[in-house]
């Protein structure tokens, strides 16, 4: 079994309270989802105002699968969401 993890900083310029802030960072979180099938939350920078974290994983028989399913993920987010990413990551671990 190996899981795969995707870990995204990115910029939210138009934000002006941690309202629009969440507002933002749910449409995005459940667009992934919807897209990708993968499990995603938000996992840090939570009381910052123009920085978000999301972490996502999927759950699969090889590496090489769950890290293209990530990368597809990261180039969704740069392409089709009014996000500026920070910094990425994409971790697997065998089990």
């Amino acid at each position: 079994m190996v899981v795969t993890l995707i870990q995204i900083i990115f910029e939210l310029p138009e934000a002006t309270s941690l309202k629009d802030k969440r507002s933002v960072v749910s449409a995005a979180k459940e667009r992934i989802r919807r897209k990708f099938r993968i499990s995603c939350a938000e996992v840090d920078l939570l009381d910052s105002l123009r920085f978000a974290q999301i972490g996502g994983a999927i759950v699969s028989n090889s590496k090489e699968f769950g890290e293209t399913v990530m990368n597809r993920v990261l180039s969704f987010v740069e392409g089709n969401l009014a996000l500026k990413v920070h910094d990425s990551q994409i971790h697997s671990e065998f089990y």
